[in-house]
């Protein structure tokens, strides 16, 4: 290597390390996503408790509709919160709920779909629909497929042996499966 090329190397090496130390020097500062400098007891926190008024007993289902309402399935009923308060959801005049909420689901068209212990229904904010095919049975989970299906596990006893059985949810109609604790082909 000629002295010419060895003297522009070593230049080329010292401006390299001369930015390099410059944009160190420079760079700003990393953000923080919370200072770590207040106490604990600096920060907001709101805990909703019997003492105020949210007695709802054991939570069983929570599912939150489009309008931000938390609803609640508990051993008490349903609930809606709005994030200040839980307040007893009463269905229309002359409508009942067929017993304790334990499996919610809302679908993507924004129908509340309660399951209970002894049957499934559904509130679209203006009308309770029974799905009589499901009565008396207990609903424990609700899932909606891509093609907008509701489909319901039903838990069952026969013979002193727990059952399982699924249900789609169609057009308004459900249909069980016949095999009692097999998925069907």
């Amino acid at each position: 290597m000629t002295e010419k090329n060895s003297a522009a190397a070593v230049l080329a090496t010292m401006a390299a390390i001369t930015i390099s130390t410059i944009t160190l020097v420079l760079r700003p500062s990393p953000l923080l996503a919370l200072d770590p400098s207040p106490d604990v007891s600096q920060y907001g926190h709101t805990a909703w408790t019997a003492r105020n008024g949210f007695s709802v007993g054991a939570i069983f289902a929570m599912a939150q509709t489009p309008d931000g309402y938390l609803w609640l399935g508990s051993e008490f009923g349903l609930f809606r919160f709005d994030g200040v308060k839980a307040v007893p959801w009463q269905p229309p005049a002359g409508q009942q709920l067929p017993d304790k909420p334990y499996a919610l689901l809302v679908t993507r068209d924004g129908t509340l779909w309660i399951g209970t212990f002894a049957g499934l229904v559904s509130w679209n904010g203006d009308k309770l629909t029974r799905y009589p095919e499901i009565d008396d049975r207990f609903v424990t989970s609700l899932l909606e497929d891509r093609e907008g299906t509701v489909w319901a596990g039903i838990l069952g006893n026969t013979s002193d042996r727990p059952t399982g059985q699924l249900c789609a949810i169609r057009s308004g109609h459900a249909q069980c499966d016949q095999d009692r604790g097999r998925v069907p082909r």
